[in-house]
């Protein structure tokens, strides 16, 4: 297991790896070139980059340069160390990318690097201060998801196979806490509604258009046209020859 805080020194070698915690990478001195979750930055000094949970990263300093790095243990560790901050302290470690320090949080930064952080206790507290600090001061997201943009990504994309972790992606959140975030406001799991959603525009192909039914299933992501009209009966309760049906009587009234 990872200290909460240390010391670390980066060359031109370059490191790709991702891990299950949050990081957050605080430059020192020199400039160390770095990119997660596809975002390339530089992290120097007054700067920090922040890893979210099994958040794919490279690191690499040709120059060289010295880092402090905080491995948050585990989310349980944040609920009881921050309080009233662990919330924001999800969100700030949620979403990848570079952020600036302002005078305190560096001095801050600086005096942790030149103390003995190797004492569990200046570690933890120190650790538990710098994210407190960070998570009080950051702009807040917004609150929900941006479902219309999960939709209209669904609606694009419906054809082709959809995981988590592309949803994910666009609202800059790990596959995990995106999965949990999104069951908590919509009620259903992301693929839940991915399915949801195939079927949706699926049903308005069989009422607005002449479509064979097999090419509807193919255009909102079904292997079969078999599989299309039993995922169709089990969730609407009419098989697409029946909707049809029902859609022009309904239009003849």
């Amino acid at each position: 297991m990872h200290p909460v805080l240390s010391l670390r020194h980066y060359r031109h070698e370059q490191i790709a790896h991702s891990h299950e915690h949050a990081q957050l990478v605080f430059g020192l001195s020199g400039c160390l070139d770095f990119e997660v979750a596809g975002q390339g930055c530089q992290v120097l000094s007054h700067s920090l980059a922040v890893v979210p949970p099994t958040a794919h990263h490279a690191c690499a300093s040709p120059a060289g340069s010295q880092c402090l790095v905080l491995d948050v243990p585990s989310d349980g560790w944040l609920q009881q160390r921050l309080g009233r901050h662990a919330d924001a302290g999800r969100r700030l470690l949620d979403r990848p990318g570079r952020l600036l320090l302002n005078p305190a949080q560096s001095q801050l930064v600086n005096w942790l690097a030149a103390s003995p952080i190797n004492d569990d206790v200046i570690a933890q507290q120190g650790a538990a201060l710098l994210l407190a600090s960070l998570s009080s001061s950051a702009p807040l997201p917004s609150s929900s998801l941006p479902l219309a943009v999960i939709d209209a990504h669904i609606t694009r994309h419906c054809a082709h196979p959809l995981q988590v972790a592309d949803l994910a992606r666009l609202c800059g959140l790990s596959a995990a806490r995106f999965h949990a975030r999104f069951l908590a406001e919509t009620g259903h799991t992301p693929m839940e509604h991915v399915r949801n959603r195939r079927l949706q525009l699926g049903r308005e192909l069989l009422l607005g258009s002449n479509l064979a039914v097999g090419e509807i299933a193919a255009r909102v992501g079904y292997a079969s046209q078999s599989a299309f009209t039993a995922a169709l009966a089990r969730q609407l309760g009419s098989t697409p020859r029946q909707l049809r049906r029902e859609w022009r009587d309904k239009s003849r009234d």
